[in-house]
């Protein structure tokens, strides 16, 4: 809807173009790309960085920075690659001046940032309900503490902080 939005404004208006919204859908990918691709590897750099941390505290950091650095090139990667792309092809293979280039390229940091506010927003909303549950759960019915291994509601709670914080920081970036 809203990347017809923006063709239909971008054909309307003077120096611009409807291919904003070609740009806003391959943001928009490039930004899910990015939070699929951070959840993955998080998920592996958890389970790893637990198993390293046993040996030593050193070896844990070592395995946790790496999953980090994975996570950050990636979206690095995809931002550069994406607009790099939309820059050759609008610039080289479609002949348009530069201000018309930038204009249209745009639409790429809108469809990003669309994506990672719904990522972060949906990633709050399931986290704050897994850290009720999980309180309700623990501290009231069973009268154990929040974080307590025998809490089932811990699970989805490290889940919702994954989806917050990984997918959305991720997204967002």
């Amino acid at each position: 809807l809203i990347s017809g939005l923006l063709y239909w404004q971008g054909s309307k208006a003077a120096g611009s173009s409807g291919m904003v919204a070609v740009s806003f859908i391959v943001g928009a990918f490039c930004s899910a790309l990015a939070g699929f691709i951070g959840m993955k590897v998080a998920t592996k750099a958890n389970v790893r960085t637990t198993n390293a941390a046993r040996k030593s505290l050193a070896e844990g950091l070592h395995v946790a920075f790496t999953g980090g650095s994975c996570m950050g090139m990636g979206v690095v990667g995809l931002g550069v690659i994406g607009l790099g792309g939309l820059f050759i092809i609008y610039w080289k293979l479609l002949g348009w001046d530069i201000p018309k280039v930038m204009t249209v390229l745009t639409g790429f940091s809108f469809g990003a940032s669309s994506i990672a506010l719904f990522a972060r927003v949906g990633g709050g909303i399931y986290t704050k309900a897994a850290d009720v549950g999980a309180d309700l759960v623990g501290k009231v019915e069973a009268g154990i503490p929040e974080d307590h291994p025998l809490n089932p509601a811990t699970i989805a709670d490290n889940v919702g902080d994954n989806v917050g914080d990984v997918a959305g920081m991720g997204a967002d970036l």
